[in-house]
């Protein structure tokens, strides 16, 4: 029979678990029930990452669904996962396939008797063992800071240095001065993407030692973040202000806010960098309002049909509205020529033109030619799901009619009743929702395909009206017919390179019908 053996370790239990070991005992079960196994390994992956995250995680279960191995070997159930609910979808799913799994260490079997009680039990103790670890980290880094050093990451204009059995931070004097430089420019009225394309001109490695950005400079105001916003350059150090918790859904790291009475605040005066004035300087522009190259309220809401959609055709960043007449390149606004020298285009113009080809390509005679053949098998195919289903929702018509006469009978024997006259109500609920359902799939049959291109003419003339009113709903549609366009300007002129026949024509028909042409060829619009 062909296995699979899947190991992992994490960091924080890494001399425990390591792969070799883990594939060692679980080789030496594989020899005993002679089986020709596969190996698939995580290095330094999080319990609590789900296992469609994982490089080999991902593998395995694509190879389980595809039938590749009938049995897997794992040290533990925690080496899937250290969530109850993740633990028991991938075991479900594993299982409903018909792979065995044996847990060679914690002595799980999926052909075992008692497997949903055992699995349930090491669930709970693995996913103790995550909030007890958090539990123990957070607090010993509430200790380091209690004893004057420091936790977590290193700012910008500073180094770690280890004092006896702790680690401090202390100031770095080049960093330092391009600190006071950055505030002070801003204190002066620079704008932020100038002071970010000054540090890249000059070559200057940004803290992640890349290229400046605005994000590093301004960040986020309300929450500390940024260079422009960290109080540890007047010497007060914030700790705990916000922690990441797991998105159940996603499964992602996602950073909350925690209450101020739950912050750690102390004051470091040698780690002052910036002093009163010029910290104040900078509040103060910061609190102005947005339209006054401050940061508070809103700006204006984005609302460009292309910005995002097209890219940079010198360096392939995102082209957005880099002002209220232009289009340009993102890399270029954000960061500086340095860079990306940029490229322009005025954006009615591009607008104008790109969607009057969208909406000749798509009343073309050999689109619509396509469209109607594409509906014709799209509604031969929905047609023959729909016979097997409006079958089935008949049949439980027919029961819920004689539920509900059952159960007026029963009122009417029986006299009022709480509990009877719920039941009655959802039985009838239901049946009203069979009903929706079935009305729907039998619309299925009134659809004539040769009205079609008719109809989908009307829309394409209609066509900028329609995106101009609804924005968002028309960057949607626009961004798959302009994948991987590029602007590009030449000899003055700006051009919009793309391939023709990317579109997909949506019909607007409640079946949700989508048609795509793919002629291959490139295609080059004239935009200014």
């Amino acid at each position: 029979m062909k296995a699979a053996i899947y190991t992992r370790f994490s960091t924080d239990r890494q001399r425990e678990t390591s792969l070799a070991d883990q594939a060692r005992v679980c080789q030496a079960r594989a020899d005993a029930l002679g089986l020709a196994v596969t190996l698939y390994g995580d290095d330094g992956v999080s319990g609590s990452t789900p296992v469609t995250r994982r490089p080999a995680g991902a593998k395995l279960l694509a190879d389980a669904l595809a039938g590749r191995f009938s049995v897997l070997l794992i040290e533990g159930l925690d080496r899937l996962s250290r969530d109850m609910v993740e633990q028991e979808r991938i075991v479900r799913r594993l299982e409903h396939r018909g792979v065995r799994i044996i847990g060679v260490a914690d002595g799980y079997d999926s052909e075992g008797s008692g497997r949903k009680i055992h699995r349930t039990m090491r669930g709970l103790i693995n996913e103790i063992y995550l909030d007890d670890l958090r539990h123990k980290t957070h607090r010993g880094l509430s200790g380091q800071i209690a004893r004057g050093g420091h936790a977590g990451g290193v700012p910008y204009g500073y180094r770690s240095v280890q004092v006896e059995q702790i680690h401090v931070l202390e100031v770095e004097p080049p960093q330092a001065e391009l600190v006071r430089e950055i505030y002070r420019h801003y204190a002066d009225g620079w704008s932020v993407q100038r002071i970010a394309g000054d540090l890249n001109e000059r070559g200057i490695p940004s803290p992640r030692n890349g290229t400046w950005a605005v994000s590093a400079l301004y960040g986020n105001p309300a929450k500390g973040m940024g260079i422009l916003n960290n109080e540890l350059y007047i010497g007060r150090l914030i700790w705990n202000r916000s922690q990441w918790v797991k998105d159940p859904d996603t499964g992602k790291r996602t950073r909350l806010d925690r209450p101020r009475e739950e912050w750690l605040i102390e004051e470091h005066p040698e780690l002052r960098i910036i002093d009163d004035a010029t910290w104040e300087a900078v509040r103060d522009r910061l609190g102005r309002p947005v339209q006054q190259s401050g940061s508070a309220g809103k700006g204006k809401r984005p609302s460009t049909l292309f910005g995002g959609l097209l890219r940079c055709g010198i360096c392939g960043g995102p082209i957005i509205a880099v002002n209220g007449r232009q289009y340009g390149c993102w890399q270029r606004k954000d960061r500086g020529t340095a860079i990306c020298r940029g490229v322009l285009a005025p954006r009615t113009t591009l607008d104008s033109k790109l969607v009057g080809e969208i909406r000749a390509e798509l009343a073309s005679g050999e689109a619509m030619a396509e469209l109607q053949s594409v509906v014709r098998e799209l509604l031969a195919d929905r047609r023959e799901q729909a016979a097997g289903a409006v079958q089935d929702i008949a049949t439980e018509l027919q029961a819920i009619d004689q539920q509900i006469a059952n159960l007026v009978e029963a009122l009417a024997t029986m006299g009022t009743s709480p509990a009877l006259a719920e039941r009655l109500a959802a039985t009838e609920r239901r049946r009203a929702e069979l009903e929706d359902q079935l009305a729907r799939l039998k619309a299925l049959t009134k659809i004539d395909p040769a009205k079609i291109p008719a109809r989908f003419r009307r829309m394409a003339f209609e066509l900028e009206h329609a995106m101009k009113s609804d924005v968002d709903a028309a960057r949607e549609l626009l961004r798959p017919y302009f994948d991987g366009a590029t602007l590009i300007n030449e000899a003055g002129q700006a051009w919009v390179e793309s391939e023709t026949g990317r579109s997909a024509i949506a019909v607007g028909l409640s079946l949700g019908l989508v048609a795509g042409t793919r002629y291959g060829t490139k295609r080059r619009t004239l935009v200014s």
